[in-house]
């Protein structure tokens, strides 16, 4: 087949982006060709603006399968497919001890291995996929392990958002943290990833679920979600030694066994370790990368404190169950998406992102159903 000219949200690695041309060359050997319908919108991808580097923008997305290479076997042209931008290899050190999130040789955390360069172009030069995926394009060339068939009566938008944020606060429940029935959970942030951590801590089975944050409005979508209880800080509350208090008073004075962050906020790193009792487990979900300065004491007593990337994703499992979980009206995606857009309106789709309008605003890229 011959190379395929579409429409792509470019980064131009000096903040700003545009929606351009690029051409995408056929799948060769264990790749796919993917005709992207829908892609998430989430911070990352806002924050993928200023890499240095032009890059095709976008990790988030659902499509359909239009040509395979050589050494497809799991998927055939026309099926509905879920990209994964934390792509195992299956073979290195950590993919055979069951670290797929962070493989040696393909995911974000292998030093170098960020983007995939081959098999697309802008301006008659090679460039970047984003995550090694770019979802904010019409086409995209991946390898295989990057996909994974829906077998479930799902919308594209709401398919799309499960390679991100959901896998995330999902995955940093059930596959990190492994929050047991009956346990008390904290939520700090009721974003989009927030919501599935509070999901995922309902489906694991959790007595007691406590949303904090700072908007009433995801309060509300906190108890949609899940939630058991909500408590609003107070912006004086700059320490969240009051909300720390109202958290101990509804769980026995002593603390949730289990407290995820899921801000982004630097200086909210630390606040997991202090909603957790002795021998708790603190969680934080957002990838803050900055340096921080945190008090010793607050690991006291054999407390353990987690940074998972991805929620711990091992695509060939977790997908196929979160979409079964889907199917059961256990997990919830279609009311996760709150706003659609056209790719031409990305601008206004990081505009609401930013102002916290939507849970997940998403791109339609072409068709919305399956």
């Amino acid at each position: 087949m011959n190379s395929i000219k579409t429409l792509a949200a470019i980064g131009k690695g000096d903040g700003t982006f545009s929606i351009e041309e690029i051409e995408v060359a056929p799948p060769g050997h264990n790749e796919i060709l993917v005709e992207i319908k829908a892609a998430g919108v989430c911070h990352t991808d806002w924050d993928s603006l200023s890499w240095g580097r032009p890059i095709v923008m976008g990790h988030e997305g659902a499509g359909i399968v239009r040509a395979i290479g050589e050494g497809i076997d799991h998927v055939k042209v026309g099926d509905a497919v879920l990209l994964n931008w934390a792509i195992p290899c299956g073979t290195c050190f950590q993919c055979l001890h069951g670290n797929y999130s962070i493989c040696e040789n393909h995911s974000i955390a292998a030093e170098g291995k960020q983007g995939q360069t081959e098999k697309t172009f802008w301006k008659g030069e090679l460039i970047e996929r984003s995550f090694s995926i770019g979802t904010m394009s019409g086409y995209s060339v991946v390898r295989k392990e990057a996909v994974t068939k829906i077998n479930v009566p799902i919308s594209f938008p709401a398919a799309a958002i499960v390679g991100c944020g959901v896998m995330t606060g999902y995955g940093s429940v059930v596959n990190a943290a492994k929050v047991k029935a009956g346990s008390s959970v904290v939520v700090i942030g009721c974003g989009g990833v927030g919501l599935n951590v509070i999901q995922g801590a309902r489906i694991s089975g959790a007595d007691k679920i406590i949303a904090l944050d700072l908007k009433t409005s995801r309060l509300e979508m906190a108890k949609q979600f899940g939630a058991t209880h909500v408590i609003q800080p107070s912006r004086e509350d700059r320490h969240l030694l009051e909300t720390k208090a109202k958290v101990f008073a509804l769980t026995e004075g002593r603390g949730a066994d289990y407290s995820f962050e899921c801000t982004g906020v630097p200086a909210l790193g630390a606040v997991p370790l202090m909603m957790v009792r002795h021998a708790g487990t603190a969680i934080q979900v957002s990838g803050i990368e900055q340096e921080l300065t945190i008090d010793m004491e607050l690991f006291e007593w054999d407390k353990i404190y987690m940074n998972p990337l991805y929620g711990k994703c091992n695509p060939a499992v977790d997908f196929p169950k979160m979409f079964r979980l889907y199917e059961s009206g256990k997990l919830l995606l279609d009311e996760l998406v709150t706003q659609t857009y056209p790719l031409q309106e990305l601008g206004k789709a990081f505009d609401d992102m930013l102002a916290g309008k939507n849970a997940k605003g998403v791109l339609i890229i072409g068709g919305e159903k399956k």
